[in-house]
C-alpha cells in the first residue's frame, strides 16, 4: 500500500499552500502527487512546477482528459515531464463526460472505450519510438486523410527520445467494460468510489481484461490506485457531515441526470434510491437538502475516517481488497502529516 496526494484542479485561482502540501507529502513518505483538470487549470503544468521542488515523489495526472489534447500532444506532455523529473511521471487518463467533452472541447463523446484504446495505442507508439507513428482507427487517424486534408501528412517519430518507453499509463474507469479494458491495455486503474465490499466483483472485471489476448499486465504487476478521503480524526461524524455536500454534487451535478457515471457507480453499489433522491433534489436547486439525503452508511463505505488505529485497520482491509495506493486530498500540511503518520512507516515507506 502506498499513498498519493491529490491536488485536484484549481477553483477561481491557484491554491496558496500547494508547495507546502507537496513538500510535506514527500517528507511524510507519500509515493506520488497527482493533479487533475476539469475546465480550468490543466493537469501537467502544476506537476512540472511543483515537481521541480521535489526529488523523489512521483508526478501523476489524475486525470488528464482525452479530449483536451490529441494523443500525440499528450505523449509530448508526458515524455517532457518524464525527462524533467528524471523518470517520475505517471500518465493518468480519463474520458471525462459528455457535458465537458461536447460542451467545452467541442468534440463528440460517443464510443469512449474505442477512443481510449486508440489514444493509448498512439501514446505507446510515441514512447516506444520504434517507427513512425501510424493509426488506422476512425477516431485519431494518423496521418489524417479525411475531409479537408491536403494529403501532405507524413508519419513521424518524436524528435525527442523518450526517457522511458514503459512510462506507466493508468486509466480512470468506472463502468465494468471500461475497467476490463483498463486491465487489458493499461498499467494501472485509477478508481473512484471504490468499496472493499465489492472487491470480488471488481476482481471479475479486471480478470476479464487480464485474460484477453495481448493483455499488457497481470494482477501481480497491475496498480490499483483509489481516490479516497482519508481523515484522521476523533470526530468521525463531523468529518462525514463535511463530505456529504461533495458527494451530493457528484451524484446530482457532475453529469446529466440521464448520464452520470459517478451516480451509476453508487447505483451498482446498491444505492439506487439514494442516487435518484439526491439527483432530484440537486437538480431542483435544493443542494443542502441533497447533502442531507446522503446517508452516513454510503459515505462510510467509500472513505477511511477515524482515529489512527482505526485508519490503520481500514488501510489493511483495503489492501486485502486489492488496493495498492490510496490517493487522498488533504486540506493542509497538518492533515498530510496526520495521514502519513497513520498510514506510512517512516522506515519502510509502506502501509503499517
Amino acid at each position: 500500500m502506498r499513498l498519493g496526494l491529490q491536488l485536484g484542479y484549481w477553483g477561481a485561482g491557484p491554491p496558496a499552500d500547494t508547495l507546502e502540501l507537496v513538500t510535506e507529502a514527500e517528507q511524510a513518505g507519500f509515493d506520488a502527487v497527482f493533479a487533475a483538470e476539469s475546465w480550468g487549470s490543466d493537469a501537467f503544468t502544476p506537476l512540472a512546477w511543483w515537481g521541480s521542488r521535489t526529488e523523489r515523489i512521483r508526478l501523476g495526472t489524475s486525470v488528464a482528459q482525452l479530449s483536451a489534447r490529441s494523443p500525440a500532444a499528450c505523449a509530448m506532455h508526458a515524455l517532457t515531464l518524464d525527462h524533467l523529473s528524471g523518470g517520475r511521471a505517471i500518465l493518468g487518463l480519463g474520458v471525462s463526460g459528455p457535458q465537458v467533452v461536447e460542451g467545452w472541447y467541442g468534440q463528440p463523446f460517443r464510443k469512449p472505450l474505442a477512443r481510449t484504446r486508440e489514444y493509448v495505442s498512439i501514446i505507446r507508439q510515441v514512447l516506444a519510438r520504434q517507427a513512425p507513428v501510424r493509426n488506422d482507427g476512425p477516431h485519431y487517424p494518423l496521418p489524417y486523410t479525411g475531409t479537408g486534408a491536403l494529403g501532405l501528412g507524413r508519419p513521424l517519430k518524436p524528435i525527442t527520445h523518450p526517457l522511458r518507453a514503459d512510462l506507466p499509463i493508468w486509466l480512470g474507469a468506472e463502468g465494468p467494460a471500461n475497467i476490463a479494458q483498463t486491465a487489458e491495455i493499461a498499467d494501472g486503474w485509477l478508481a473512484i468510489y471504490y468499496t472493499p465490499r465489492l472487491a470480488g466483483i471488481y476482481r471479475e472485471y479486471l480478470e476479464e481484461g487480464f485474460a484477453r489476448p495481448g493483455a499488457r499486465r497481470s494482477a501481480a504487476d497491475f496498480e490499483i490506485a483509489v481516490s479516497v478521503p482519508v481523515v484522521v480524526t476523533e470526530d468521525p461524524a463531523a468529518a462525514l457531515a463535511r463530505l456529504k455536500p461533495t458527494y451530493a454534487l457528484y451524484l446530482g451535478g457532475m453529469g446529466a441526470p440521464s448520464m452520470n457515471f459517478h451516480a451509476d457507480v453508487f447505483a451498482r453499489m446498491g444505492y439506487g434510491e439514494v442516487v435518484a433522491e439526491v439527483t432530484r433534489l440537486f437538480v431542483a436547486g435544493r443542494k443542502e437538502d441533497a447533502a442531507r439525503a446522503v446517508p452516513d452508511e454510503m459515505v462510510s463505505e467509500v472513505t477511511i475516517i477515524g482515529g489512527p488505529e482505526r485508519v490503520r485497520a481500514e488501510v489493511r482491509r483495503w489492501a486485502a481488497a486489492g488496493v495498492s495506493m490510496l490517493v487522498v486530498g488533504c486540506q493542509d500540511a497538518a492533515a498530510v502529516r496526520a495521514v502519513g503518520a497513520a498510514v506510512v512507516s517512516s522506515e519502510s515507506g509502506v502501509a503499517v
